[in-house]
């Protein structure tokens, strides 16, 4: 018997038993080097317990981690930024402190920075740990410090994780107003939460959280990890819209970025002590080839310290119900997955492989399970590597999700193709294959495909023809084609045994523009980094089409529990471009195409009594002609020429349908 389940689970692997032995022993050494005298990881990660500033009696602690610094300072508003009246103590081979006398010494909301002195430099330095970052109108960033009379009061305790069956609602705070503004956390919390909630969804995704100093980085490029953006608001009304949120029965993940870090030291992290090594590789290792950043060294246990204990951090400060770990990829191959094609098993054990990077992961993933044991994690991997999605003691990385990546890559290249020429049995392939036991987020697009530079899936369909032709009064064979297949894309995707789905705000009704953020070469402005959201309402307007279906889909997907399920093919036809399959009870009847209805197609079910369509992508109320009957019963009959039951039903072309069994 295999030694980990992986391999009975995953036979392919038998001939890398060794590659995970590897992986797992390299864990067990790792986790017996961080953890001393029974500790579990929710003992060790407490980095931000002790480092940053701590209330004590009489007074501050504020201690920091720079092993290789000569002197530290402390400078602010306090001491009116006197550089050299708070000296830091070094109280060991890596660690300072100071203790400033008085509670209100330091003052709610004042500013402040630490000088530190190395390799004959001095700079002046935001603090590792700080809680809240601000720049002033100078648009230079520093520490405030948070020392209110009163603190947050949570209200909710009685929440439950819904940790299965998840529909992931993606959004960033700053863009989901309709002005042109950074909009806030107390405006999402009072417009966006009642939208998501009655659009059906489950799970609120929140991108760029950590503070980052460039708002059109989309969070990716953080610079203090403890730190939420105050591009947005205050601390206190992030957990606001994180406790309305459970109020509204909502889950609340955050979208964590520690696959790297900006290079920027006057804001960030990166050479706080002097050195390139102090959380980052050294030299040309350390930096990202791509993205102009830093690059973590996980075989430091100082780092592992710093970024679980960041985890701990905002599951417990800031309620939070998980994560999406961003850059999966790019952690755990030492050529970051660039150019590669993970097309056999090969690739992924190798020397590429950084066995320490996954590791970390594992390690982060079990914390997160000692922590909150219902909370999610979705790992943002486009290779799929083997056992992402398998718990640690299994041989596994530990995650509950892997993002489908292939997906949108899919339908991204299906567009691009004439509608005679789509594969339906690459579709099949695309939607439906996943590693054995391991679960996937499926969607069409993610914010990825929003930005500019690329297209949603509503401008690949109908591009120019959205600014003139979506009144519903004005007739546009192009604008019927979009709204048609932008349906039955979703609908397809959704329905074919994935475990949760994912959309980006106001894709769910075909936002008509992309998203490009305040840059030199827009004139730093705001009017594609926002949501046109009177549009996606207008009544006259077809977008209300898309909302609408996406509604309903999504109603229908959670009554009938269409996740997670086992489908099984039941027809495909790339000639006719009709594709049938049953997920549990449902029977799904795709026509893609273009033209070409059927009067009286035979659809073998397997399966004897009397069915009813149930749903319809051609109802009048999402845009359609109201060709299929809701009342008409189909009985499953033999087929002629055949020994099996089918029924024989009327399709339409560009069209989807689900069937139900019924008693009559």
């Amino acid at each position: 018997m295999a030694k980990w389940k992986i391999l009975e689970i995953d036979p392919w692997l038998k001939d890398y038993e060794n590659d995970i032995n590897l992986r797992m022993n390299e864990f067990d050494k790792e986790k017996n080097r961080i953890l001393n005298n029974g500790q579990t990881l929710k003992d060790f990660a407490n980095a931000h317990q002790y480092y940053g500033f701590h209330k004590v009696k009489n007074g501050w602690i504020y201690r920091e981690w720079a092993p290789n610094a000569q002197s530290l300072y402390l400078i602010g508003d306090f001491n009116n930024w006197n550089r050299h009246s708070h000296p830091l103590k070094k109280i060991n081979d890596g660690d300072w402190e100071i203790f400033i006398k008085g509670i209100r010494t330091l003052a709610h909301k004042s500013r402040i920075k630490v000088l530190v002195e190395a390799n004959g430099k001095i700079k002046d330095r935001i603090p590792l740990y700080a809680t809240r970052v601000e720049r002033n109108e100078n648009l230079d960033f520093a520490a405030i410090i948070e020392n209110p009379r009163k603190n947050f009061s949570w209200t909710d305790e009685n929440f439950k994780i819904k940790k299965e069956n998840i529909l992931l609602y993606e959004a960033h705070i700053g863009m989901a107003s309709e002005e042109g503004k950074v909009s806030s956390y107390k405006e999402f919390e009072k417009q966006m939460l009642p939208r998501i909630k009655k659009d059906g969804y489950n799970t609120i995704q929140l991108m760029a959280i950590a503070e980052h100093p460039y708002y059109g980085s989309f969070g990716y490029q953080v610079s203090n990890f403890y730190a939420p953006s105050s591009w947005y608001g205050e601390n206190n009304d992030l957990k606001s819209l994180i406790n309305k949120a459970h109020e509204m029965g909502l889950n609340v993940i955050m979208d964590l970025v520690h696959s790297h870090s900006v290079k920027n030291t006057a804001e960030g992290i990166n050479e706080f002590d002097g050195t390139d090594y102090q959380f980052f590789h050294s030299g040309d290792e350390g930096n990202h080839p791509d993205w102009d950043s830093k690059l973590f060294d996980y075989g430091k246990p100082e780092v592992i310290h710093y970024l679980l204990s960041n985890i701990k951090y905002w599951l417990e400060e800031y309620h939070f119900d998980g994560f999406r770990f961003d850059g999966v990829t790019s952690m755990i191959y030492k050529n970051h997955g660039r150019g590669e094609n993970f097309d056999n098993y090969s690739k992924y054990f190798s020397m590429n492989t950084d066995i320490e990077a996954i590791n970390y992961l594992q390690l982060a993933n079990e914390l997160i399970r000692e922590i909150k044991p219902e909370a999610i994690t979705i790992a943002e991997d486009m290779s799929a590597m083997p056992g992402m999605c398998l718990p640690v003691k299994f041989g596994g990385v530990g995650f509950d999700y892997r993002l489908a990546m292939g997906m949108p890559d899919f339908w991204e290249k299906t567009l691009k193709k004439r509608d005679e020429d789509w594969d339906l049995g690459n579709m099949w392939y695309e939607l439906s294959t996943h590693r054995p036991e391991e679960k996937r987020i499926a969607y069409v697009e993610s914010h990825d495909q929003a930005l500019v530079g690329s297209k949603t899936i509503i401008f690949q369909l109908a591009d120019k023809e959205m600014y003139e032709s979506m009144d519903k009064n004005r007739e546009n064979i192009i604008i019927d084609r979009a709204i048609a297949l932008h349906k039955m894309i979703r609908w397809i995707t959704i329905s074919m045994g994935s475990d949760g789905y994912l959309n980006f705000m106001g894709n769910e009704a075909g936002h008509p523009e992309w998203i490009d953020f305040p840059r030199e070469g827009n004139g730093y402005s705001y009017d594609y980094a926002k949501r046109k959201w009177s549009i996606l309402d207008a009544a006259y307007l077809k977008y209300s089409y898309l909302g609408e279906f996406d509604k309903a889909m999504l109603k229908f997907v959670q009554k009938y529990k269409q996740l997670g399920s086992t489908i099984f093919r039941l027809w495909l036809d790339n000639d006719r471009k009709v594709i049938a399959f049953r997920n549990k009870e449902i029977i799904y009847i795709f026509n893609f195409h273009p033209t070409n209805s059927y009067e009286s197609f035979a659809i073998p079910i397997h399966d004897t009594g009397k069915f009813r369509t149930v749903l319809d992508t051609d109802e009048s109320r999402f845009g359609g002609l109201n060709r299929i009957s809701k009342d008409y019963i189909y009985t499953a009959e033999k087929l002629e020429c055949t020994d099996y039951d089918g029924i024989k039903i009327y399709i339409p072309s560009r069209t989807a349908l689900a069937l139900e069994k019924c008693d009559q």
